[in-house]
């Protein structure tokens, strides 16, 4: 705990913690913890309670690196998803993303991380093993590659793809382009770039509209 927090004054003590939330400044800090003093106690205790007790009762699943309560996650314990198709992410919030768009039925893996030599992340830092064992074993046909559109991303993703190149399985790389909704001219020029570069043909898509994935 950082010295500046005077331990007699539990309502800065509050706020300082919880300003060291991501995207949490200290107004909205002041205002959560305000929050939390102006509840029901029992809300204040079991919230607590279940911070404190995050780290024991978290675990990261033994297949895809995704975060659960149990040796395997609730995605790779689930026999209605496509196990042999498997999406690559940099960290379990773009897992829940990708999640959240309802698209993708299919499982995952979990980086947790990137390459950054910068920062001393190496490839060896990059827990692809398991994959790695998936695929040899003949339970992936397809590895979609879903890391960020950035340097650290794309670094990444050429990684993973030289990885697989020679192993029995399918590489892919999510697509790019202009957002829906989006308006060309406040488009940025990598983007747009992407957009024009990745085209697909208009009548493929439309003979595969209708049909079964």
């Amino acid at each position: 705990m950082s010295q500046d927090i005077r331990v007699d004054d539990p309502i800065k003590e509050l706020t300082s913690l919880l300003s060291r939330l991501p995207s949490i400044g200290e107004r909205t800090a002041t205002r959560l913890a305000f929050h939390v003093l102006a509840d029901d106690p029992r809300f204040a205790r079991a919230l607590g309670e279940s911070i404190a007790q995050i780290h024991d009762r978290v675990v990261r699943c033994t297949r895809c690196g995704n975060y659960g309560a149990s040796a395997l996650c609730s995605i790779c314990s689930d026999s209605k998803r496509d196990h042999s198709l498997v999406c690559v992410v940099a960290r379990v919030p773009d897992l829940v993303a990708i999640e959240r768009s309802g698209t993708y039925r299919g499982g995952y893996h979990v980086l947790h991380g990137l390459l950054a030599p910068l920062e001393g992340i190496g490839p060896e830092r990059l827990p692809l093993d398991t994959l790695i064992q998936r695929v040899r074993n003949g339970e992936v046909r397809e590895v979609v590659i879903a890391t960020p559109l950035n340097v650290e991303g794309e670094a990444t993703a050429l990684y993973v793809a030289e990885t697989l190149r020679d192993m029995p399985c399918q590489v892919s790389r999510i697509a790019s382009g202009v957002p829906h909704g989006g308006e060309l001219e406040f488009t940025d020029q990598v983007t747009l770039g992407r957009a024009i570069s990745e085209r697909k043909s208009v009548h493929d898509s439309t003979q595969s509209q209708g049909q079964e994935p």
